[in-house]
């Protein structure tokens, strides 16, 4: 028995003692009103529910009398073996061996769709992170954000959103004039520009922009940068590209930051001009000084901001605005943002801008905050110089490594990796100890195979061990942490979820045989643990896919 037919069976049992003993006291209710919980102790039963606390007060009853009534008539469910009152009135619930054994059976048929659910059904949202500067490689922050945003955007798809990952290019304004600026002067060998972009990656960009174009040094001066600075930026986007996919991270949209600013093909207003326009006629835009501004205080900014100065010039703020309204014309009813430690500034910045957009600050935007990420002996980049790079960390640590150990810690807390532990093939390494757990899965399934236990009987009942049983309510679990960590952005729940599953897996292979031991022959127990541990194997790899790290068949 799944949780949701549990839970239908209370709410079957709830919905006639109710109403008995106040007429209309059940009307409107649904599962979803009494959620069911894990109790702490697996000697309290499979299933805990506080739904007699919850209802007591609206029907008129003694909690702890309400609940022996809703446990006496759902003790008589199928598949439930007993229902216990405690304290002052939670409901206890075991599941019969057969109920909770054929859960297995289940997660082997759905496979890689075990786990997935509907709790983000009709959601549209727009995930966007990472978005560098196409100035330079990316560094061990992005790398963090890169994690964290594709995991998260692996987990709402799970639960049924609808979701495009997306990385706004920063290719517009000032920066992008230095880093031409310090390709150009690369190719002609003179010196870095004083404000400019330095390391050896400038030099490879220099050399890549003249085996390009030969003749580009050849051009007028204004020429020259424009080239230069186009090619250089073309190939740097191209390496942040390659460095993303390489890390198991795919965007689904490149948006560049020059496409806000560019008029319409027929002379149109660009995007920047129309946003300002578009907020003006919300009623939130006003003049003051010669320049434009737009009141976002009025839903909880620190200051009103400058849209477009007095000389005309728009403000970053303004391509902030452009932007979000883009997303809403590309049908993102939600929006989500993952930034960086110092983007602090940006929360109320970006929650007033929606609002002073018609949306809802508290349901339609969301900003997160990462916070930064250190690696113990981490060598500087030798191509940039100041930074760690992504490519150094990968190759040094690994792609696995690397997506497990930053999507095991929630994003708001700072975090210092140990480079020693994460190279370790030891159970002290968590990414070594649940692909370890699933490659076990994997060699128990092939020595079974060999020995002639297949899947061809199914017997739920005997999957009666303390260690099955506890195996068993782990993995009922799996679809409920997909659909909370989905709805609180955490992917480390899931991390978490999958080392407490391989401890369980592991206890359970070392107390419950698959393959009968010497010259005993083959029985349907057998047969029932294969079924049991391909589950085990479906779901730790189900996970380890949410966090973007690989489940191996063998280690």
């Amino acid at each position: 028995m799944n949780p949701d037919a549990l839970a239908a069976a209370l709410l079957a049992v709830i919905v006639p003692l109710a109403e008995a003993r106040r007429p209309g006291s059940a009307e409107g209710l649904t599962v979803s009103d009494f959620p069911l919980e894990r109790p702490k102790s697996r000697e309290h039963g499979d299933w805990a529910s506080n739904a007699a606390l919850k209802l007591a007060k609206v029907v008129g009853a003694n909690p702890r009398e309400f609940a022996a009534e809703i446990a006496e008539r759902l003790a008589e469910t199928d598949g439930v073996a007993s229902v216990e009152v405690a304290g002052p009135g939670f409901i206890n619930i075991r599941l019969d061996a057969a109920a909770a054994g054929a859960l297995a059976k289940t997660i082997v048929d759905a496979g890689a769709a075990f786990g997935t659910n509907e709790s983000q059904r009709g959601n549209t949202i727009n995930v966007e992170f990472v978005s560098a500067n196409p100035t330079g490689p990316l560094h061990i922050g992005h790398t963090r954000w890169a994690a964290l945003g594709d995991s998260i955007a692996r987990l709402l798809l799970a639960s049924g959103a609808t979701v495009a990952r997306e990385f706004y290019i920063n290719d517009a304004g000032a920066q992008m004039e230095r880093f031409g600026r310090s390709v150009l002067a690369s190719a002609k060998g003179e010196p870095t520009p004083e404000d400019g972009y330095a390391g050896s990656y400038i030099e490879e960009l220099a050399r890549r922009v003249l085996a390009k174009r030969p003749d580009v040094l050849e051009l007028d001066a204004d020429e020259q940068l424009v080239a230069v600075r186009d090619l250089a930026y073309g190939f740097q986007l191209a390496e942040l590209q390659s460095s993303l996919e390489r890390f198991n991270v795919h965007f689904d949209v490149w948006f560049s930051e020059r496409v806000l600013h560019a008029p319409g093909s027929h002379g149109e207003p660009s995007l920047v001009d129309e946003a300002v326009d578009r907020l003006r006629a919300q009623g939130h835009v006003f003049d003051e000084e010669g320049a434009v501004w737009v009141r976002t205080t009025d839903f909880g900014d620190d200051k009103d901001r400058v849209i477009r100065r007095s000389n005309g010039e728009y403000t970053y703020f303004a391509a902030d605005a452009a932007y979000y309204l883009n997303k809403g014309d590309r049908g993102f009813a939600h929006k989500i943002y993952l930034l960086g430690a110092d983007h602090h500034g940006y929360v109320h910045r970006l929650k007033a801008l929606a609002g002073a957009a018609g949306d809802d600050p508290e349901k339609d935007i969301e900003v997160l905050i990462g916070q930064l990420v250190s690696v113990n002996g981490a060598r500087l980049s030798k191509r940039a110089g100041n930074i760690i790079e992504m490519d150094d960390l990968r190759e040094w640590l690994g792609t696995d490594a690397l997506r497990y150990s930053l999507g095991r810690y929630p994003a708001d807390s700072p975090l210092t990796l140990d480079p020693e532990l994460l190279r370790k093939r030891t159970n002290d390494n968590p990414v070594f100890y649940v692909q370890y757990a699933h490659a076990r899965t994997h060699n128990v399934a092939r020595n079974a195979e060999t020995s002639g236990v297949d899947r061809s009987e199914f017997a739920p009942e005997r999957l009666d061990h303390e260690t099955e049983s506890a195996l068993l309510g782990a993995l009922q679990e799996f679809p409920r942490i997909v659909a909370f960590a989905a709805e609180q952005r955490e992917p480390h729940r899931v991390a978490r979820y999958l080392e407490e599953l391989a401890g369980l897996y592991h206890r359970w292979y070392d107390n419950c045989r698959v393959i009968p031991q010497g010259d005993d022959p083959v029985e349907t127990v057998h047969r029932t643990r294969r079924w049991l541990n391909d589950a085990t194997g479906q779901v730790l790899r189900n996970g380890l896919d949410l966090l973007g790290v690989q489940a191996p068949e063998r280690m």
